[in-house]
């Protein structure tokens, strides 16, 4: 019997019922979503009838949805009508720039939630249920569904990331964007860099959702594709920099290696390789969104998690690079980990 460790947390019942019902949270934000909920609400005047008109919805399921949203903390209730939150007013309200709402639908497809159902299976075998290598299967449509809908959360990320590879160099420089996905990391450095040309490399379908972003930042003339997978096409070469954002934890250690030996040969001397990673402290129980990240992994891919800087290092270090380096993101879950050939 540890009674120190009472002391320190009571006997609380209700944490058993937040993780029975969190379900319920998870279902009322996409169908507010689905509803254009956000959208009347900031529109306002927010009352039930208004908002159910504009949502072509019944009165009695609007009442109901918004008072859970507003239980929640995602919503404000003042004498009967529905207001934002600073936070719902920032990332659900379709009108604002930092809207993430396309994120939480991606985040909640049938398609990524589906091992979750038999989460006990998949601890078991320690692999996810899908299909093959689940989400990293070749041609895998998921990710072009990814491109399209998780720029909101990655695009913050760009800016810094850009600043640490590039470190206010300037001039003639190649960068190959493995895994580009939205383009948007290597699209950034082109930006901070008129000079820089990217080449970006992931399935042909994905790509093309990148070069419509390079477009949009007026860097298209700058950006050629590579389509395929990063294991199997030629990188060409050499580059400067190499990205390789939100990839690693898709794999095994092994794995992760073989792939930064082969980015490492296609580096020029004291070229980078740079990282974009959830990266948990070596308790691997902190930060909470980092650490969580490995049941991510484990449910949907057959070998992959989330590494801690050492273990990060360890793998750049076998690949052949020197002076690795983490750089954790100010108010991100996310760290920059850049390694020099």
């Amino acid at each position: 019997m540890q009674v120190e460790n009472e002391a320190e947390a009571p006997l609380n019942p209700g944490l058993v019922f937040d993780m029975v019902q969190a379900h319920q949270r998870t279902a009322a934000l996409k169908a507010a979503i689905e509803l254009d909920v956000f959208r009347a609400v900031g529109e306002g005047p927010g009352d039930v009838a208004s908002i159910a008109r504009h949502c072509e919805a019944s009165e009695r399921g609007i009442r109901i949805l918004c008072d859970f949203l507003t239980i929640n903390g995602v919503l404000k209730k003042v004498d009967g009508h529905y207001k934002h939150s600073p936070s719902s007013a920032a990332f659900l309200d379709p009108n604002s720039p930092a809207c993430m709402a396309s994120i939480a639908v991606f985040m909640s497809n049938p398609a990524l939630i589906e091992s979750y159902a038999n989460l006990a299976d998949v601890v078991r075998k320690g692999r996810t249920n899908l299909p093959g290598a689940g989400t990293v299967e070749p041609e895998n449509p998921v990710w072009v569904e990814f491109a399209e809908k998780m720029a909101p959360m990655m695009g913050p990320m760009a800016g810094p990331l850009g600043a640490v590879v590039l470190q206010g160099l300037q001039g003639p420089m190649r960068v190959l964007d493995i895994a580009a996905g939205h383009g948007l990391f290597g699209i950034e450095i082109a930006k901070q860099n008129p000079q820089a040309r990217v080449t970006g490399l992931d399935w042909a379908p994905v790509l093309r959702v990148a070069l419509e972003n390079a477009r949009k930042a007026g860097v298209l003339d700058r950006y050629d594709m590579l389509p395929g997978s990063a294991f199997d096409v030629d990188f060409g070469g050499p580059y400067d920099v190499v990205l390789l954002t939100n990839f690693l934890h898709h794999f095994d250690v092994p794995t992760c290696v073989e792939l930064l030996e082969k980015v490492h040969g296609a580096l020029k001397p004291g070229g980078k390789a740079a990282t974009l990673e959830f990266v948990p402290n070596e308790d691997r129980v902190s930060p909470p969104m980092p650490a969580a990240f490995s049941l991510t992994m484990l449910t949907s891919t057959a070998a992959g998690d989330a590494y801690t800087l050492k273990e990060l290092q360890k793998m750049y270090a076998q690949a052949g690079f020197n002076r690795v380096n983490g750089c954790p993101i100010p108010m991100s879950p996310h760290t920059i980990v850049v390694g020099y050939a």
